[in-house]
């Protein structure tokens, strides 16, 4: 068994028209972020951050934005994906540490919200899922409510697989 992580980051502009959806759930606000997916920004980093402790890529490699078919997914479905893969690497979540990064709107109200449909997409549990808001002290792009990016830390713990046998090439 092995312990790997991951990291993952994301940021979108923040459009008219669009609705603000962060961690899967949808937040009131006059402004949306932008992408070609709901451009949820937390799920995005958290999936990242996942794929990259099981070294299978990134979310643009799974679902790429030249992908019509997938335009407008919801991430929560992007995060049951990457559940699979772990599953399929014989992986479980031990964490997931997140932070968003927004001058508005408040973050804290919806944290709970988000944590729990997070947990529910990895098969886990909201104890494993930290989530966090900060502000841009209103220095660029982010600070001028321009956009809002989110940053992920994941651990995952990998059975049947140790450091000898990655030494010796398997």
């Amino acid at each position: 068994m092995s312990v790997r992580c991951g990291i993952g980051y994301d940021v979108h502009r923040l459009v008219e028209g669009r609705k603000l959806i962060l961690g899967g759930v949808e937040i009131a606000h006059s402004h949306g972020l932008e992408g070609h997916s709901d451009a949820d920004v937390l799920s995005h980093a958290i999936a990242d951050a996942l794929l990259g402790a099981i070294g299978a890529g990134d979310i643009g490699q799974h679902f790429p934005n030249t992908d019509e078919s997938i335009r407008g997914i919801n991430s929560i479905e992007i995060l049951k994906h990457v559940s699979k893969l772990l599953e399929e690497k014989k992986a479980r979540v031990l964490n997931i540490d997140a932070t968003i990064i927004a001058e508005e709107p408040k973050i804290a109200p919806h944290v709970s919200a988000m944590r729990k449909k997070i947990a529910d997409a990895i098969d886990g549990s909201e104890s494993d899922v930290s989530i966090k808001a900060t502000t841009n002290e209103k220095l660029g792009p982010i600070g001028r409510s321009e956009g809002i990016a989110a940053m992920a830390v994941a651990s995952v713990e990998v059975v049947g697989r140790d450091r000898r046998a990655r030494r010796k090439g398997d």
